[in-house]
């Protein structure tokens, strides 16, 4: 037995990317814990609940809504993104190999949203 959004590709790969963030995070500094550490954390790992918690949903269109939540969320890791880049918590090689990752998820959670139809 599974749930319908195991099989979603979109999930799978929001929950690796949850999981590069978090270990990316690990290095970040110790007064960052309560501030960019947890707002990032928080927002990747959104990604991937939004996913799961619309695909439940009997409604096609509040799907939609739950997936543009995890586009949202998405774009807030970017910006937690050049915010850790620009405060040198991480390397330019670090924030365009996530910032390429981010882009190609979104646009892969875009192109899913679009063919969800009511």
């Amino acid at each position: 037995m599974s749930f319908k959004f195991e099989k979603l590709v979109i999930w799978q790969k929001s929950m690796d990317f949850g999981e590069s963030i978090y270990k990316l995070t690990l290095k970040f500094p110790k007064d960052e814990a309560f501030n960019l550490t947890s707002q990032i954390r928080r927002a990747s790992d959104s990604i991937a609940l939004n996913i799961s918690e619309g695909s439940i949903l009997k409604s096609k269109l509040e799907f939609r809504k739950f997936l543009g939540y995890s586009i949202r969320s998405l774009a807030e890791v970017v910006t937690c993104l050049y915010k850790a880049k620009n405060r040198k918590y991480i390397s330019e090689e670090e924030f365009y190999k996530l910032y390429n990752e981010s882009h190609s998820l979104m646009n892969q959670i875009i192109a899913f949203r679009n063919q969800v139809k009511e």
